[in-house]
């Protein structure tokens, strides 16, 4: 089994719901189990501010599933809750990233683990680590990038679903 980790984001709708039915979609992939699963983040958009404020979390999974099989079922559960690509980092009923898969170190045309912008936002490395204080992220200490970036907009919204 592999031990994945996956960034859930929502902001628009029921966004405590998206989160809640995403959740549910997961505990629903084969030959996947579900470990653990981060407190709730109210956060300020990132790459286009003019919308609502978004939810986050992060999962912590075993999964024997292949990267690009992963990648599909979460593309599923985008669909599932009706998620509309209209404006890269634009509103959405929820987003689903790979942030980390084992120690893979993986570049393809639709799929690049750790996911490529994990380092840059404190909305995904608060919650991350939660899950796992001693983390690496590209080579760096996740406790470390944490503190570069600040927590400037990132606040907890609630302790758990």
């Amino acid at each position: 089994m592999n031990i994945v980790y996956l960034g859930l984001g929502t902001n628009l709708g029921d966004r405590e719901g998206n989160l809640k039915k995403a959740i549910d979609l997961i505990r629903e992939f084969p030959v996947t189990n579900l470990l653990e699963i981060s407190k709730v983040y109210e956060t300020e958009p990132w790459g286009y501010n003019n919308q609502d404020s978004f939810l986050n979390l992060c999962l912590k999974i075993e999964t024997q599933l292949a990267p690009q099989e992963l990648l599909k079922k979460c593309q599923s559960v985008e669909s599932k809750l009706k998620r509309k690509r209209l404006m890269k980092w634009g509103p959405r009923t929820i987003d689903v990233d790979i942030l980390l898969y084992g120690d893979l170190d993986l570049k393809e045309e639709n799929l690049i683990i750790p996911h490529p912008r994990i380092a840059e936002r404190a909305f995904v490395l608060i919650p991350l680590a939660e899950l796992d204080e001693g983390l690496l992220i590209n080579g760096k200490d996740i406790t470390d990038l944490i503190m570069e970036l600040g927590k400037d907009g990132v606040e907890e919204y609630k302790e758990a679903l």
